[in-house]
């Protein structure tokens, strides 16, 4: 009831900047020891996977808190882990604003954001002033003026100046927002990418006697053969996850929408069966050899249940959580302790 009434208060304010007030909000009932009063912290449900053990198996995506400055109000909700980011070397803009959308009717948004966010190295003062102790996951990417063939330098980069703070490290390749970001995702691409972050992974993880996880975020547009490269590649690899998926650019149920001609990435309820139907594909062609994240659409406990039984070991949430707040965490977790 409470968060029906904060969203429809600030669902008045445009998208972006209802995001940072929100966050304001939240750090200031934190502070005040007041947010657990709103929003009660839900029993543990563990999960192991990738070395890990993760206090439950439902974590808040990447592009929530790009930078971990509000990780310590996160943190209290009781998620299983947090993904921040995505991160880059150098501290960036983004895209011109307007680049946030709401589509209220189909618990939606469409964002072309363009990794904005600090850079690394005032993400890693953020991680040095916060008491979160939590699974904490840090999405890398590359700056929007790096070519495609010197990427495998921003990404281990990042990788290099933050290992030491990430529990897991999430390759993001598949955002729409970047111009031709997505080419890493072919299969040569890919291959040289990976082998290159795979190669500092070895040894940041030599240096601090800890191997850390690497996962792959793939897009859902891909095609079949697409998809079955890049899995290939994965596993033969032996990169430890994928988080399926990123956004779309589909359009698929928002046909004659107002927005549904809006240049970005859509996210929320319409994105539920495509990221589904692709989860699906990723976990028949991996099997057990890597962790997969399902996200994607997630507004319910049902969604949620579907996404296990789709091959998810974990999954994420973000546009289900702006539209229906922290108790949809509560609700999932019901779901899975009487399946």
């Amino acid at each position: 009831m409470f968060y029906k009434l904060f969203r429809s208060i600030f669902f008045c304010l445009e998208a972006e900047k209802a995001h940072v007030v929100t966050f304001q909000l939240f750090d200031t009932l934190y502070r005040a020891g007041l947010l657990n009063l709103f929003f009660k912290k839900p029993p543990n449900h563990p999960v192991n996977v990738m070395g890990i053990s993760f206090p439950n198996p439902v974590g808040i995506a990447a592009g929530l808190d790009k930078n971990g400055a509000h990780l310590d109000a996160l943190g209290s909700l009781g998620f299983g882990f947090i993904e921040i980011g995505t991160v880059t070397p150098q501290p960036q803009d983004g895209n011109v604003k307007p680049r946030l959308f709401r589509i209220p009717k189909h618990e939606a948004l469409i964002n072309r954001m363009g990794f904005n966010n600090v850079g690394v190295k005032r993400l890693a003062l953020n991680l040095l002033q916060s008491n979160y102790t939590g699974i904490l996951g840090i999405n890398i990417g590359k700056n929007a003026n790096t070519s495609l063939e010197n990427a495998h330098k921003d990404y281990t980069f990042c990788l290099r100046e933050l290992y030491e703070f990430g529990d897991y490290f999430t390759i993001n390749i598949s955002s729409p927002n970047t111009n031709n970001l997505r080419k890493l995702q072919k299969k040569h691409m890919l291959k040289e990418l990976l082998e290159h972050v795979i190669k500092e992974r070895n040894i940041s993880a030599k240096k601090l006697g800890i191997k850390k996880p690497l996962l792959v975020k793939l897009s859902p547009d891909l095609h079949y053969q697409e998809l079955k490269d890049a899995t290939d590649i994965v596993t033969s690899l032996g990169i430890e996850g994928i988080i399926a998926t990123n956004t779309t650019i589909s359009r698929c149920y928002l046909e004659n929408h107002e927005h549904c001609d809006y240049q970005g990435g859509l996210s929320g309820k319409p994105l539920m069966k495509k990221s589904t139907d692709f989860l699906k594909q990723v976990s028949r062609e991996v099997g057990q050899s890597a962790t997969i994240i399902g996200a994607g659409g997630v507004t319910s406990g049902e969604d949620a249940l579907l996404k296990f039984r789709s091959g998810a070991d974990l999954i994420q949430i973000y546009t289900g959580l702006i539209y229906n707040g922290p108790s949809l965490l509560r609700e999932i977790l019901r779901k899975l302790s009487l399946r």
